[in-house]
């Protein structure tokens, strides 16, 4: 089987490169990784295949659906707060290079006389939805993003189960909770103090909380996120019964848990390295954000995730602390 991994070079594109080259997909083991980035880091999981290049560039999409690859992984985008503050960029790479890489991969499906119609798995996001929202967001809530980032994932979304319907391609977006507890450095998504205020006391650092300690908000560690899209790769899409895209399972929970829960674990000194630094522009983008969820349909289909955030927690002790 080949396998495509877009964003191989992100984080959870080196820990899903990582699971398949010590377990396979599926029962199969044989498999041919092509990773795909603007970078790798110097110790990034050994893949057969790496290659760098920006999927927005003229050209590189066509060059890799050239490849016919099985599988897609498609984890690339510029996160939300560089969606927002880069309106460019962010149709740019978020929408228009997914519109590219659709359209080669159809190319290559008319080429191939129909035999050709590869699994593309696209990690979407709950910035699909907007305010005001019910008490827990339930699978038949409108889709209404209020920022660009959501409207761009929404789009792609779209583009995906028309591509699907007309046979082109088998694919399947699902609906990513925050990830926390993210490890390595800040990135620039306006969600990444939902990590910080845990990563950097458990790394002995000062962490910054930008908003109140009363902010609700829906996460999933690296670990099931890794299980989410290996579940989506080998599900029957017939049972979505063309509705592909899913909300997928996660721990609600507010900033003031999320602290608690780092008492409970690392003691009191850890919380103390967190210093409350309120910034508006965050706090705003935070405010238009899902809380809850009920996600039925993808439960029953399968899906599973941490049970609470003291298991988030653990599992960035378990898997990444030890890496420093």
């Amino acid at each position: 089987m080949k396998i495509l991994i877009l964003g191989g070079g992100g984080m959870i594109g080196q820990k899903l490169a990582r699971h398949l080259l010590e377990h396979g997909l599926g029962g199969q083991g044989d498999l041919t990784i092509i990773s795909h980035d603007i970078g790798f880091a110097p110790d990034a999981a050994p893949v057969g295949d790496q290659r760098i290049g920006n999927l927005a560039d003229p050209g590189v999409a066509e060059a890799l659906a050239g490849e016919r690859p099985d599988l897609i992984f498609h984890l690339a985008s510029v996160v939300s707060g560089e969606a927002e503050t880069d309106f460019d960029k962010g149709w740019r790479v978020n929408m228009q290079a997914n519109w590219a890489l659709l359209e080669a991969l159809r190319a290559q499906h008319q080429a191939s006389g129909g035999a050709y119609r590869p699994r593309l798995v696209f990690t979407s996001s709950i910035a699909v939805f907007g305010a005001p929202y019910p008490g827990k967001i339930g699978d038949e809530f409108l889709l209404a993003p209020q920022t660009s980032y959501g409207a761009q994932k929404l789009i792609t979304e779209t583009m995906i189960s028309d591509f699907s319907r007309k046979g082109f391609i088998d694919g399947i977006s699902i609906r990513l909770p925050t990830i926390c507890v993210r490890p390595g450095k800040a990135n620039l998504a306006a969600s990444s103090f939902f990590s910080g205020i845990i990563r950097e006391p458990l790394n002995g650092q000062e962490a910054i909380l930008p908003v109140a300690d009363d902010v609700r908000h829906w996460l999933a560690s690296p670990r099931s996120a890794v299980g989410f899209v290996i579940h989506a790769a080998g599900l029957d899409t017939a049972l979505l019964q063309g509705r592909r895209a899913l909300n997928l399972p996660g721990v609600s929970v507010t900033v003031a848990q999320q602290i608690e829960a780092l008492r409970d674990i690392a003691g009191e000194a850890a919380v103390a390295l967190i210093r409350r630094q309120p910034d508006p522009a965050i706090q705003k983008i935070v405010s238009g954000w899902p809380r809850d969820f009920a996600p039925e349909r993808a439960l029953a289909l399968g899906f599973r995730a941490d049970a609470d955030f003291h298991a988030i927690v653990q599992s960035y002790i378990d898997e990444d602390l030890p890496r420093r």
